[in-house]
């Protein structure tokens, strides 16, 4: 039997370990698109701000791991899939042949269609290639326009604050992390970091890119709120979308990303697919999303490995997970954080402390949570969702008091603890 596994990302990695336990004898090739040995994307912060030189990026540190496994390691781009004779043809020209296929290519960075975006000036962070461009013009001092305040723009945002570079974000939402926190949480968010001396600006877009005009700047942005402000850099951190590319014109399904079931199977029988390129099904509402992060990356290569050595394995559902530090201020997200239009929410707010708590609920069931300045129990909040724990009595309780949060779980996950935690004053 073998495997061919398309990414050395996360999901790769992880598959390529979980594939060579299930299937001791059979051969396991894992391709690489870039020129590099498997490294983490979310170590690249880290190493801009030189707490971790480039091999602190890599996946597993151990010479030799891979060797070990017995897994062969090639560098390629696939360009196609061939569905009928099994084989994926690459940008060098050259097949791989395979009888089990897990596409675990990730995604790429989203330049969007502004004039000048492709000056060499304006750089995305995604790649170590990109982080060492980068490293060469974020000078303490040089002026930085970054484009994109989600999760990805603020984890970069940190390491350039760090950098000492003089930073403006321009994010097009009406708030910063849009996709992660809602309006009264993300306003928060934004205050904090221009408390930290960050100039952020919502509601508004990147218009064009120019050449420097005399400002002893390499570069001349125009907003659309008519500000003209000259950067010596550019970070484009406007999204990411899948790699799907090669797929086209074969019988395998593609939303967003490549929809699975939850074996983490495609609709072709023999090929799957997990991390960021895959599109799984919801924990909650059974809908199908790409949940592009780390943890959700594992559990569905895990799972992936499993059905390709034969065995049966089962994805419960994806969970959207969002933890982040931005300059030293925790935020979290967890499930359908936004609520639902038959449920019931609560939040509770202290501007002055920069502390939230969103709970949303559909019936007795908290299906979504949002945080901000906590970090004691949040995981509480996490295990209620994913467990999709009823909470009786405790709903009405968490809807009048939501910090007692922790003390709900508690008694939702105790044999006895529902005598123990009855409500007791629960309103005072």
């Amino acid at each position: 039997m073998k495997h061919l596994i398309l990414g050395n990302g996360p999901a790769g990695v992880v598959a390529v370990e979980a594939l060579r336990k299930a299937d001791p004898r059979g051969e396991i090739v894992m391709v690489g698109s870039e020129n590099e040995p498997p490294y983490s994307r979310m170590a690249i912060p880290y190493l801009l701000e030189g707490n971790i030189e480039e091999p602190g990026t890599w996946l597993r540190k151990t010479p030799g791991h891979f060797d070990a496994l017995g897994v062969r390691q090639l560098s390629g781009r696939a360009v196609a899939l061939d569905v009928a004779d099994r084989r994926v043809l690459f940008a060098d020209g050259h097949f791989e042949h395979y009888d089990r296929l897990l596409v675990a290519t990730g995604s790429h960075p989203v330049r969007p269609p502004i004039p000048g975006v492709d000056l060499p000036e304006v750089q995305t962070c995604w790649t170590l290639e990109d982080a060492r461009a980068i490293a060469r013009l974020a000078k303490p001092g040089s002026r930085v326009l970054q484009l994109g305040a989600g999760f990805i723009g603020c984890i970069i945002m940190e390491a350039l604050a760090k950098r000492g570079v003089q930073l403006t974000v321009v994010e097009m939402g009406d708030r910063m992390v849009p996709r992660m926190m809602t309006p009264q949480a993300g306003g928060m968010i934004k205050r904090w970091v221009e408390n930290q001396g960050i100039r952020v600006v919502t509601s508004a877009g990147v218009e064009r890119i120019d050449h420097g005009d005399g400002h002893g700047a390499p570069l001349l942005v125009s907003l659309s709120t008519g500000d003209k402000l000259p950067c010596d850099l550019v970070i484009v951190a406007a999204g990411v979308a899948p790699n799907v590319s090669f797929l086209e014109a074969t019988p395998v399904h593609v939303a967003k990303g490549v929809l699975v079931d939850a074996r983490m199977e495609t609709s072709v029988p023999g090929i799957f697919a997990a991390g960021d390129v895959a599109e799984a099904p919801d924990l909650f509402t059974g809908a199908h999303l790409v949940s592009a992060i780390q943890p959700n990356a594992a559990d569905q290569a895990r799972v992936a490995a499993i059905n390709m050595a034969g065995g049966q394995a089962r994805l419960t559902g994806v969970l959207a997970i969002n933890v982040l530090d931005t300059l030293g201020l925790i935020s979290t997200s967890f499930g359908q954080w936004w609520g639902d239009p038959e449920g019931q929410g609560v939040e509770q707010v202290d501007e002055v402390a920069f502390r939230y708590l969103s709970l949303q609920f559909k019936e007795d069931v908290l299906i979504g949570a949002t945080s901000i300045g906590m970090t004691q129990h949040v995981g509480a909040l996490r295990g209620m969702i994913q467990g999709r724990l009823r909470l009786g009595p405790w709903k009405d309780v968490l809807l009048h008091a939501p910090q007692r949060f922790f003390e709900a779980y508690l008694a939702a996950t105790q044999s006895d603890a529902i005598a123990r935690h009855q409500p007791v004053a629960a309103f005072a």
